[in-house]
């Protein structure tokens, strides 16, 4: 099991691991660093990291943007200490995901002729919709299938929503935490792409679990060409952590100042 996970939701985006119920899950992964870093959503703390029940609790924050190409990444902050200006763009895109995530719900319910009963709120998301659809009894449709079929981004019921240009979100993260990495570069439409920009960044997600095999080389190349560090987690959306991190070595290189 690795040392640390620094790529992990809660219920405060679309996971569904309490906040609170983090250290629990941890120590059943035997991981002793976690990353709480839910979607454009900043933690109950100001410190840059907490400790709970001898777990290190780092204040993360995964943030969506936009390239000047068009392509939509994910940027990982670690070691947050909210800024005036990462506060303001964290309430204009919760504002947006509410009013994108009542949109979404509307078009599912009216393609499904059904009512899901969901309540959008603060770090709504579409697994929350995926969860609602596999919920009800009238749907006919699993977590899965509800992306394939409906919410997907070539759903019928998918709605884009608004995100801020790389520049922009590479600048209030940096401001306001210790490292600014690039998300698992493989998912992306355009990996390469996607791992150009991390030249801009001080790491890239090494260590992610990508559900297929994959040529990690690309990545490997990337950091060594561009002298970044390495991070990495399991994107946990549920309680079972540590399917990918770092070991101790690795989270010591990063150099967070979390104590």
């Amino acid at each position: 099991m690795p040392y640390a996970d620094l790529h992990v939701h809660t219920t405060r985006s679309d996971g569904s691991l309490e906040l609170e119920a983090v250290p629990t899950a941890a120590q059943r992964a035997g991981v002793d660093v976690v990353a709480v870093t839910d979607h454009d959503r900043l933690q109950p703390f100001d410190a840059r990291s907490v400790e709970r029940d001898g777990v290190r609790i780092v204040h993360g924050i995964e943030l969506r943007v936009e390239t000047d190409a068009g392509q939509r990444v994910d940027l990982l902050g670690y070691g947050i200490e909210p800024t005036a200006d990462l506060e303001a763009l964290v309430e204009r895109i919760q504002t947006n995901r509410i009013e994108r995530g009542r949109a979404i719900v509307e078009r599912v319910e009216d393609e499904l002729d059904v009512d899901l009963d969901v309540t959008v709120t603060d770090g709504f998301g579409r697994p929350h919709v995926a969860r609602a659809i596999e919920a009800h009894p009238d749907t006919g449709c699993d977590y899965g299938e509800a992306f394939d079929r409906l919410i997907g981004n070539d759903g019928p019921c998918f709605v884009p929503r608004d995100v801020p240009s790389f520049d922009h979100g590479r600048r209030v993260l940096a401001d306001a935490g210790r490292l600014v990495s690039l998300a698992h570069p493989l998912r992306y439409r355009d990996p390469a792409q996607a791992l150009e920009l991390a030249a801009d960044l001080d790491a890239v997600e090494r260590w992610y679990p990508y559900a297929r095999d994959v040529d990690t080389a690309p990545v490997e190349r990337t950091i060594e060409r561009d002298d970044l560090l390495a991070t990495g987690g399991s994107d946990a959306h549920d309680d079972v952590l540590g399917r990918a991190g770092l070991s101790r070595a690795a989270f010591d290189r990063l150099e967070l100042g979390l104590d």
